[in-house]
């Protein structure tokens, strides 16, 4: 049970406003089991309920999974497919709960590239979810940071050419307001799975200053008790944010 660990999160008081994660593992976890990769992808999705779960009940007002980045793309054909197959799944289960539960579903990417059915199953799930109050849940989809840094000083310097924006007026918090995360505080939490030790082009401006977390589970394998774990090792970390503690 979780419970103890989430009565100790309560009593600590302070709980990241907003939670960034990197759900690793999912083709080593089917690897291990002989098993085909998009079956771990599968098995993902439990750990996808798990933490969305968990958020709500801790209180964090924001959650950014990391669901497909634009690298992605460069996986073998069947696997994608299996992957867009299995967002329609997802949104199909999870929809009603979502709903329910007052979380709401954004979605951050280049979504171009996705087939016609994953888009109309994407835009319900934004549409059916858009009066959530509890939880903002943004799914990175077709995700780059790179993509999204270079996007936004694209709509910059297309201001500029427009005579709306001076170039002395280009400062980080106007190009803060052309990211895709723009309605939402930076993450405070960064919880990457599997152990690997890498940021894999997600959110570089916005993890500034997150606190970063790196579990070896494996992401099928993560619970809501190691959401748990990290956001108690949060709590108990001394963030700065440059300055020195008097």
């Amino acid at each position: 049970m979780s419970d103890d660990l989430l009565d100790q999160i309560r009593i600590h008081g302070m709980v990241p406003a907003h939670i960034a994660v990197i759900m690793d593992g999912n083709g080593r976890w089917a690897q291990e089991r002989s098993l085909p990769r998009p079956l771990g992808h599968a098995a993902g999705m439990a750990a996808v309920r798990e933490v969305v779960e968990g958020c709500l009940d801790a209180g964090v007002g924001a959650l950014t999974l990391f669901a497909f980045s634009q690298e992605n793309w460069q996986r073998p054909v069947e696997e994608i497919e299996a992957l867009m197959a299995l967002l329609e799944t997802y949104i199909a289960k999870e929809l009603d709960e979502l709903r329910a539960r007052g979380a709401r579903v954004r979605i951050l990417g280049d979504l171009s590239r996705l087939p016609r059915s994953a888009l109309a199953a994407l835009d319900r799930f934004v549409a059916e979810t858009a009066d959530g109050l509890e939880l903002d849940l943004n799914l990175c989809i077709s995700y780059s940071s790179r993509a999204e840094i270079t996007r936004a000083a694209r709509l910059l310097a297309e201001e500029v050419q427009a005579g709306r924006l001076h170039p002395a007026e280009i400062d980080e918090e106007a190009l803060a307001r052309h990211l895709y995360t723009a309605p939402w505080p930076d993450p405070d939490l960064l919880i990457r799975t599997s152990g690997e030790m890498r940021i894999s082009n997600f959110l570089l401006w916005q993890l500034a200053y997150a606190e970063l977390y790196v579990t070896p589970v494996l992401w099928p394998d993560f619970t809501r008790r190691d959401l748990f774990e990290a956001i108690l090792a949060f709590q108990r970390r001394d963030r700065r944010f440059g300055r020195v503690t008097a």
